[in-house]
Order: C-alpha cells, then sequence, then structure tokens
C-alpha cells in the first residue's frame, strides 16, 4: 500500500511562488506515475500537472502550463510542484496522486492519494 503525504502549502500573494511536495512510502515509487490535482469547495477535482515514472515526460492543465513545473526525485521518493506567478485562481486544495496509467489526467486512473494541502493565494 502507498502513502502519500504533502506538504508546503499556505498563504500567499499573487504573483507569489510557492512549492508543494509529496513524499511517498510503500510500494515501488519509480514505477508509477505521479500527479497533481486541486479542487475548490463545490467542484469537481482537475488534473493539475503529471509526470512519467522515469520524470521525463509531463504534462500540464492549460491553466497552468508556463508558470507550474512538475519534478520528481526517485531515490527520494517524492515528488515536487514548483508554483510561479500564483493567482488568486489557484486557490484550492491540492493533492498528489500516483497510478500505473502512463501520465493520465483523470482522477480515476490514479490509485493513490494524499490528504490535500490547502493553497490561498491573496489578490
Amino acid at each position: 500500500q502507498v502513502q502519500l503525504v504533502e506538504s508546503g502549502g499556505g498563504l500567499v500573494q499573487a504573483g507569489a511562488s510557492l512549492t508543494l511536495s509529496c513524499a511517498a512510502s510503500g510500494g515501488t515509487f519509480s514505477t508509477y506515475t505521479m500527479a497533481w490535482f486541486r479542487q475548490t469547495p463545490g467542484k469537481e477535482r482537475e488534473f493539475v500537472a503529471s509526470i512519467s515514472p522515469s520524470g521525463t515526460i509531463t504534462k500540464y492543465a492549460d491553466s497552468v502550463n508556463g508558470r507550474f513545473a512538475i519534478s520528481r526525485n526517485n531515490a527520494k521518493a517524492t515528488v515536487a510542484l514548483q508554483m510561479n506567478t500564483l493567482k488568486p485562481e489557484d486557490t484550492a486544495v491540492y493533492y498528489c496522486a500516483g497510478g500505473m496509467r502512463f501520465i493520465a489526467t483523470n482522477t480515476g486512473a490514479y490509485d493513490y492519494w494524499g490528504q490535500g494541502t490547502q493553497v490561498t493565494v491573496s489578490s
């Protein structure tokens, strides 16, 4: 059983940067596609970014492409989300996810989820 624990959320002003981290334990981290999703109250969880098991291929939602960067360290079993030029609409709970489907963008493709970390961007 894989366990995922996110950290790094917080309150920042618009235009600032923030880095989220996700630490994995259990399972074989290097075989999983890892991803970040986010969710706001009353809305469905939405895809933010994903990264292939080797880390060589990434995919981003249009809303964050060019501002966010996903990376992973297989030796440390961690995945990070560097968020730059944050906007108020980036405010959400951010979730780390892991699964076997190659850089999938839908929530159903992921088997393992963290508890989420709150990111709030003030205007």
